[in-house]
């Protein structure tokens, strides 16, 4: 199959599937990731093309098929440290935080979890014994069970520092040589759970720092409004929110006031 076997009208339904499910709007120009990403699904079920497959999931009763459709046509491209001065950022809140209970992050889109172990690895490194928790979720079930084995391509850690490699992280050898563990003290830190930010969500406690980036560049402003709004419940006053570089809230109403590019603090 190619992008040429998915009629205009298939590929409006996967569009209208994947708004419906993750609010995530898909331009004309990812028919062919559409095509891609489902043909092994089409084929492994038997089906004559997109339109069964589209029918199967309509259908009801294969929730678990839903599931994986939503797995493959999310995109989950993360890397460790990714923006490092909002790590710096976390660094001076975290050793300035004075409240009772731990300190608390969410990475809201964690996808396999490199953003969550880059957070992990800054506040076990800052705050040494004192208490902290990571929550990481995504919507993808696929990418979050990647996440929590905590197991890399070495190739996908060269942003994390060499300090940190060493206290943090464990180098693969014999079969696993090009690869690295995060270290299981620190995984033990890190929660994965799965959560849809289009949907209300489950009771996650309060948080003193939330990321939420490069999410939002999916979203259409209706849908980028309700997430935002959604994400900034659990956040504490005072608390610190941090969206990738390339968005912006402007055509979002919040409470939070602008510190630095892509950081926001809620009064």
């Amino acid at each position: 199959m190619n992008s040429q076997s998915i009629s205009d009208r298939d590929f409006a339904n996967f569009q209208r599937f994947i708004f419906d499910a993750a609010g995530i709007t898909l331009s004309p120009s990812k028919k062919a990731l559409v095509c891609g990403r489902l043909a092994k699904r089409v084929s492994a079920h038997g089906l004559d093309g997109y339109a069964a497959y589209f029918a199967l999931l309509k259908k009801g009763d294969a929730p678990e098929e839903v599931q994986t459709a939503v797995d493959l046509l999310t995109t989950n491209e993360t890397y460790f440290f990714r923006e490092p001065k909002h790590f710096d950022l976390l660094r001076a809140a975290a050793t300035a935080h004075t409240g009772p209970g731990p300190f608390r992050v969410w990475s809201a889109a964690s996808s396999s979890g490199e953003e969550a172990y880059s957070i992990a690895m800054v506040l076990a490194d800052c705050l040494g014994e004192r208490p902290f928790e990571v929550l990481g979720t995504d919507i993808s079930t696929r990418v979050l069970a990647r996440a929590r084995v905590g197991h890399y391509p070495e190739q996908r850690v060269r942003q994390i520092p060499q300090n940190y490699l060493k206290k943090y992280c464990l180098k693969g050898m014999g079969d696993q040589q090009g690869t690295l563990l995060v270290d299981r003290s620190l995984r033990q830190k890190v929660r994965f759970a799965h959560a849809n930010l289009n949907e209300r969500l489950p009771d996650l406690g309060l948080f003193d720092v939330v990321f939420l980036r490069n999410v939002l560049i999916y979203f259409n402003g209706e849908t980028k409004r309700q997430v935002v709004a959604r994400v900034l419940g659990p956040l504490k006053r005072g608390g610190f929110f941090f969206i990738g570089h390339s968005e912006s809230l402007n055509e979002v109403n919040t409470d939070v006031v602008q510190m630095a590019p892509a950081v926001y603090r809620k009064p």
